[in-house]
């Protein structure tokens, strides 16, 4: 492929080396195309390649427990994931393209080629590589040490904030407010804060962004404080004030102390915007402007909701390369023929591309159901305001707030039918629920067959083998333990677990609200990340690395008295019984008993033995073992 010039010219002065020794790089790889909203790379997954940026932008960021952070952005010419020529190292940042992005890759295996064969020219690379990653590491560094020297200087006071259970000092360095900060202090429950789940942080601002547009339009705020509120949404949509959003998951309330912290986030980042200070309510309120024609009990579901639909377009991607890593290997062992197993006992010939194709099937019903359950999503109760009728909202509003949303969003969400039902009906979260257990009750199942697998290597079945990701005793040498099925099969349990815990909140909905809705929301979330992760880890750290044991799982197939099964049509059942009796018996292999007796010849069973033939209905020619 043709590499514009001006991309080598940027990529030779990004590197450090000539242009003519970025031609060569570049003259290794091959052109792949990522389409918008879809991951370069995972963190923590290994380096594959090392690339160059052809078209478009590559977003960089850190985090992968649901309060990642943007870090930068990387455009056409910028090398991406270098440091895959510094070693098998794994990545500290994930990357994505929002727009699409195309990126010139040379993999790790051309990497280790180039090495061997061009050194000199290799090292030269790797020397300008490193002294990038220097000069970036010594600004980190200055910026950690600039951010200690200030932490104990004091920047600002307090100010003082009262709602109905009096006054309490706010230090003026925050910008949540009283009601946050007393909740702070009653749910100091489990450490996981609002602010661990991004997509939370992110609906809520969309949530408040859509009722300031639609107040504005209905006469309701005016239009500076309208668009203060609006920009202080954008910010956090941008990634800004994440930390200002310090309540505990586990609270009281049925969320109130969430949509309040949300309140005074917003409504404190827009007096500033508008040129007043933190704490001066009486230009821009957390009630009156910022929750006007809003409840709790209509804004929190709704944000869920759209937190768990941004969740659920990771979950599925995850769930997508998984499914894909699995057919590849299905692909790979179509022609390896193992033994079939029922109730861990022997029964018939298949091929391990069977086994695996069966699991991507499982990965793809799952991902069917997902995309099914969060249809439902779509319908929120935006305008029921405390229990559905609307009280304190304008005519119009809960029409107009949808439309609002839906634009801040980019979801086509639609207004509830019933809005005093959808506000105290929580089934559309059990609904999730029970099918994200389907999902790891599948995926489980998947990891219990490839620690069976590949247990061993003397002792166990051994027909694959698992990537060896870390030695897996402190106290016998050479053990390697298959850790990341385990680890998936632990985080399939949890989430199994959560759909209990989801079930009892929503049967705890009493009347006309569920008071349950921030443990359904923790565990809906919490669920979908640990799951999202779980399943870009198996892909990367264990199914891409699979191998098949080949002579194994056709020695299994020889020496299995399930053989004689696939030889009834030929040989009859009652020789069949009897070659599998005296096998069992004797311990002589069904392969070698049916040729000492003359049944067949070695020619028609290893036509008989053929992958197509085993694993197949097809016609087969009596005596003669053909098919």
């Amino acid at each position: 492929m043709f590499i514009e010039q001006r991309i080598i010219r940027v990529a030779a002065k990004s590197i450090g080396i000539s242009e003519e020794d970025v031609a060569t790089f570049l003259a290794q790889g091959q052109e792949q195309v990522y389409q918008p909203n879809e991951w370069i790379f995972h963190e923590s997954t290994p380096r594959r390649w090392a690339g160059i940026i052809l078209e478009g932008e590559v977003e960089i960021v850190r985090g992968l427990h649901g309060s990642s952070r943007r870090l930068g952005s990387m455009v056409a010419g910028s090398m991406i994931s270098e440091g895959a020529f510094l070693g098998n190292d794994s990545h500290t940042n994930g990357a994505f393209t929002r727009n699409g992005v195309k990126i010139w890759q040379i993999s790790r295996e051309k990497i280790d080629a180039f090495k061997e064969t061009e050194p000199d020219f290799f090292y030269r690379i790797v020397s300008q590589i490193a002294v990038g990653i220097n000069q970036r590491m010594r600004m980190l560094s200055n910026k950690l040490f600039e951010n200690k020297k200030n932490d104990n200087v004091v920047t600002s006071g307090f100010r003082l904030e009262h709602d109905s259970l009096g006054a309490r000092e706010i230090s003026d360095d925050v910008y949540y407010g009283v009601q946050t900060r007393r909740a702070m202090e009653n749910f100091a429950i489990s450490g996981v804060h609002i602010n661990n789940f991004e997509h939370m942080v992110q609906a809520l601002a969309m949530v408040k962004k859509a009722a300031a547009l639609a107040n504005h339009e209905l006469g309701r705020i005016d239009q500076a404080k309208m668009a203060a509120i609006a920009q202080a949404c954008d910010e956090i949509l941008d990634g800004k004030l994440h930390d200002q959003f310090t309540v505990d998951m586990f609270q009281g309330g049925a969320g109130t102390s969430t949509n309040m912290n949300a309140n005074e986030v917003i409504a404190n980042r827009g007096l500033e915007i508008m040129g007043h200070n933190k704490g001066e309510y009486q230009y821009l309120h957390p009630n009156d402007h910022v929750n006007c024609s809003q409840s709790t009990n209509d804004t929190y579901p709704t944000a869920i909701k759209l937190a768990v639909l941004l969740s659920k377009k990771n979950l599925v991607r995850a769930m997508e390369e998984l499914r894909y890593a699995l057919e590849r290997k299905a692909e790979e062992f179509k022609d390896v023929l193992k033994m079939g197993r029922t109730e861990n006992q022997d029964a018939v010939p298949m091929t391990l591309g069977q086994e695996f194709s069966a699991y991507a099937v499982m990965i793809d019903s799952a991902i069917s159901s997902i995309i099914q359950a969060a249809d439902a999503f779509r319908d929120v109760n935006m305008g029921a305001t405390a229990i559905g009728t609307g009280i304190n909202s304008p005519p119009g509003y809960a029409a107009l707030v949808v439309a609002k949303l839906n634009q801040v969003s980019g979801f086509q969400l639609r207004r509830a039918k019933n809005l005093v039902e959808a506000t105290q009906n929580a089934g559309i979260f059990v609904h999730m629920s029970a099918n994200l257990k389907l999902a790891a009750v599948q995926i489980s199942k998947i990891c219990n067959d490839l620690r069976w697998l590949s247990s061993g290597p003397r002792c166990g079945l051994n027909e694959i083998n698992l990537p060896p990701m870390q030695p897996g005793s402190s106290i016998m040498p050479g053990k390697v333990n298959p850790v990341i099925p385990e680890l998936m099969n632990q985080i399939c349990y949890q989430v199994i677990g959560y759909d209990m815990v989801v079930s009892m909140a929503a049967e705890s909905s009493e009347l006309e609200l569920c008071m349950g809705e921030p443990i359904i929301a923790y565990d809906l979330l919490h669920g979908m990340m640990i799951l999202k992760n779980g399943c870009i880890t198996l892909v990367a750290r264990c199914i891409n690395g699979i191998e098949a044991n080949r002579d194994i799982c056709q020695n299994y197939v020889q020496t299995s008295i399930g053989l004689v099964t696939a030889l009834v049509p030929v040989i009859g059942y009652e020789q069949s019984a009897a070659i599998a009796k005296e096998a069992l018996k004797t311990g002589g292999r069904v392969y070698d008993l049916v040729l000492e007796k003359g049944l067949l010849t070695r020619v028609q069973l290893d036509e008989m033995l053929r992958p197509e033939c085993m694993t197949d209905p097809r016609a087969i020619t009596s005596r003669t073992g053909s098919c």
